[in-house]
């Protein structure tokens, strides 16, 4: 890996660098403060999304009760991201397993979506053919100015699938998208800190959705037993 690849990580290394020990306490100052800097970043936007985030998962916990599943998609580290919410969902480290995919997975759909028709439809063309209403569809983005997932926003809206986007920095086009129901907004213009935050928003919301999915399966389970 060349020099110029990681000056934006670590400006303070110079290309003759030859005391060790002042190198290494440059590296764990530098990690330390990254550290706070994503944990305060954390903190404070789940406090700021805590009363969205109890919203959207009350939202979605019907959507799974009526039988919905959830989508989930994004580019680069966000396509990543959208695999880690489908497995989260479908196969959680406690409480009840819900139906959920990733739109990123399928190699053979995204090369042939790109290469015959364009890249901007990728996402867009799943949820025309899988999308049903009362389905949910999760778009990642850092910058919020992804033309395909705005896409598929507006496809999902007009098959009445709800819409759930998080986005960094202010929000960026996925603020602004009519289309789009629901935006949770990591404010921050690092890259590296909105993705860190953005996980654990995503685990707070499942948890949120979990919460909200046995408190709407108890009180269904009430209704039924009182009726009989």
């Amino acid at each position: 890996m060349s020099r110029e690849s990681t000056d934006f990580l670590y400006p303070f290394i110079e290309g003759d660098e030859d005391d060790a020990p002042s190198l290494l306490a440059d590296l764990a100052t530098s990690a330390g403060a990254k550290w706070d800097q994503s944990s305060r970043l954390r903190l404070e936007t789940l406090h700021l999304l805590d009363a969205q985030l109890g919203e959207v998962a009350a939202v979605m916990a019907r959507c799974f009760e009526g039988g919905g599943q959830l989508f989930a998609f994004g580019n680069g580290g966000s396509a990543t991201d959208a695999d880690d919410v489908a497995q989260l969902f479908t196969s959680p480290p406690w409480g009840e397993p819900l139906p959920a995919r990733s739109l990123v997975t399928d190699h053979a759909v995204l090369s042939a979506l790109s290469n015959d028709i364009g890249f901007d439809v990728v996402f867009s063309r799943q949820l025309e053919a899988h999308g049903r209403p009362g389905d949910i569809a999760l778009g990642l983005s850092t910058s919020g100015n992804s033309e395909n997932l705005l896409r598929a926003f507006a496809q999902a809206a007009r098959r009445g699938v709800r819409t759930v986007g998080l986005s960094g920095y202010d929000g960026g086009r996925m603020a602004d998208c009519e289309e789009l129901e629901h935006c949770l907004v990591v404010r921050s213009d690092s890259v590296h800190r909105i993705q860190e935050t953005q996980a654990a928003v995503v685990h707070a919301l499942w948890a949120a959705v979990q919460a909200e999915y046995r408190s709407e399966a108890s009180h269904e389970n009430a209704s039924h037993e009182g009726a009989a």
